[in-house]
């Protein structure tokens, strides 16, 4: 996976002063229930255990493995004053699948 920060994101992580033991990760925020709809969100928060741990200029953003299955193989991470970060792009299916037996 590649991960690219925007200038702005890159400054806005260089300002945060994070506490010991947590570093930057990113979520996907699940919602829906026939379709679904996934927006990636970046947290401060522990590291877990089985973290994939992708490097950007001495950052380390952690994903989880689910998380990873949703994501593009390349990642780009803004910044904007009123939004906050903003990571990826967010999904929506209106698809409803059943399963007839």
């Amino acid at each position: 996976m590649l991960l690219k920060l925007t200038e702005a994101a890159f400054r806005q992580l260089k300002t945060m002063e994070l506490q010991k033991g947590q570093t930057p990760r990113i979520e996907a925020d699940i919602t829906g229930g026939c379709g679904i709809s996934i927006k990636f969100t970046l947290v401060i928060d522990e590291p877990r255990r089985n973290d994939i741990i992708l490097k950007y200029e001495g950052f380390q953003i952690h994903i989880d493995q689910f998380t990873k299955r949703s994501l593009n193989e390349e990642i780009q991470i803004d910044y904007r004053d009123k939004e906050g970060f903003l990571v990826g792009e967010s999904f929506t299916s209106n698809t409803c699948a059943f399963k007839f037996n």
